[in-house]
């Protein structure tokens, strides 16, 4: 499994179209071959972060989705980005 996990920064004026315009990106992923999660979410304390969560099946998958990353006028809305791909070994349920 692969988890993909980090957030955005975007000015706290455009955070809700961002998030309308990503719309699409969270539907389409959830709709793909692999994926177990997909969110992009506004954070409930800093409001020009977003934070970025994702659950795949494999490696593959996720490059399968990703294709050319966020479109052109999502990228020019990002101040800053920490996101990260981690390789999950095990998993444990808590409920």
């Amino acid at each position: 499994m692969v988890i993909v996990a980090g957030h955005v920064v975007v000015d706290p004026q455009q955070r809700e179209s961002y998030l309308v315009d990503c719309v699409n990106v969270v539907e389409q992923a959830r709709r793909a071959s692999g994926c177990l999660d997909f969110s992009i979410t506004a954070d409930l304390v800093d409001s020009g972060r977003i934070v970025i969560f994702e659950r795949w099946e494999s490696q593959a998958a996720v490059e399968a989705f990703r294709g050319s990353g966020p479109s052109n006028e999502q990228s020019a809305a990002i101040l800053a980005a920490l996101v990260a791909e981690y390789d999950v070994a095990d998993v444990r349920s808590l409920t």
